[in-house]
């Protein structure tokens, strides 16, 4: 597919494996240089070609430092995949039994994680008229098909999407939220 990106740049959260993953390998296939970035880097990162960033995004540190490491390694970010997401306990025993720990956990993940990601890399992406793509789920507009904070958390993502669009799409910056339903990773 020619999507007429070659000599841009992006930065890809949750990059080593499922959806980020291949989101990283597409971009790199059209000629963007990539900052992927993961508290993991797997192999399959490595061998994309993108420039791999191991950092906790869970943390307003790790979003720190991935904005310097990306605007550092690239010069300016062109694009910015927040793809971030999921986590590293689930439960599907309902509401009674998803306990603070679960909640705060989880938005730190799905959504605090983007916003902090965001807010570092935007003065760049509005400087070069850039894009921001959330990767959200279905499970933001159909709570039931997965655990609760999980949902509540990506559905505050949508939101955070919207609020940028209106915010700096007249400013040049194109904000899109896509929400994904089952995909074959390894969290299906």
């Amino acid at each position: 597919m020619e999507l007429d990106l070659a000599g841009k740049t992006a930065v890809v959260t949750g990059a080593s494996r499922g959806v980020g993953l291949a989101i990283t390998r597409q971009l790199v296939a059209e000629g963007v240089r990539v900052a992927g970035a993961a508290r993991t880097i797997t192999a399959a990162l490595e061998g994309t070609g993108a420039h791999p960033v191991a950092v906790d995004l869970s943390t307003p540190e790790g979003a720190e430092e991935l904005a310097a490491r990306a605007l550092a390694l690239l010069g300016g970010v062109d694009i910015l995949v927040n793809n971030l997401g999921g986590g590293d306990e689930f439960t599907l025993n309902g509401f009674l039994a998803t306990d603070d720990a679960l909640w705060a956990q989880s938005f730190e993940v799905n959504l605090f994680g983007t916003v902090r990601v965001t807010r570092r890399l935007l003065p760049s992406i509005l400087e070069r008229r850039g894009s921001v793509v959330n990767i959200s789920s279905m499970s933001a507009r159909l709570p039931g098909t997965g655990p609760i904070e999980y949902g509540v958390a990506k559905a505050g993502l949508n939101a955070f999407g919207k609020a940028l669009s209106e915010e700096f799409g007249p400013r040049g910056v194109r904000v899109n939220t896509v929400s994904p339903g089952p995909t074959r990773t390894g969290m299906w």
